[in-house]
């Protein structure tokens, strides 16, 4: 067993493009987070429940955080804002694919979009942003990204050809 803090679980998450089987609605988003549906995350009206949604991002957030080597637990990230677009309703069983990708760097945040596909429906049934800023290891001032980190961004995304904003 090898200890690599960086590498990810290859059935949670996978790179894009060493993934021949996600859909052409994900081919630019550099990581996608495969999510089974769980029966117990059902609404009363046996669909998804919208909180959910919000924890499957997380996740995907930080397969995405993880696949850059800025997941290590020397980094301090507070999620200042996020937001969910509900396009069709999911049921149980299905299994999503999430792809995330930054759509905006800043000097301390990072803008994440994230596209969810639905793999019985074969379609996009939601979308979602948030607004991750890094912090000092307080958690009281902001701290701006490294180069080394910048660069490491970039290119995971130039790999999928999508250029974040800057």
């Amino acid at each position: 067993m090898t200890d690599n803090k960086n590498s990810l679980d290859p059935i949670a998450s996978m790179s894009a493009t060493d993934s021949p089987e996600a859909p052409d609605a994900l081919a630019h988003y550099p990581v996608i987070h495969n999510q089974p549906i769980h029966w117990g995350e059902m609404d009363a009206f046996s669909h998804l429940n919208n909180v959910v949604y919000y924890r499957y991002a997380e996740s995907a957030r930080i397969a995405y955080l993880q696949a850059l080597g800025m997941f290590d637990g020397s980094m301090v990230t507070v999620l200042a804002q996020s937001s969910c677009q509900y396009l069709r309703p999911v049921t149980y069983p299905d299994t999503l694919l999430l792809g995330v990708r930054c759509q905006r760097l800043g000097t301390t945040s990072i803008v994440m979009e994230y596209s969810y596909y639905s793999c019985a429906q074969q379609e996009l049934v939601a979308t979602a942003e948030a607004v991750v800023v890094r912090l000092d290891s307080d958690g009281k001032d902001k701290l701006p990204w490294t180069e080394d980190e910048r660069a490491r961004l970039l290119e995971l995304e130039e790999k999928v050809g999508h250029t974040p904003e800057l």
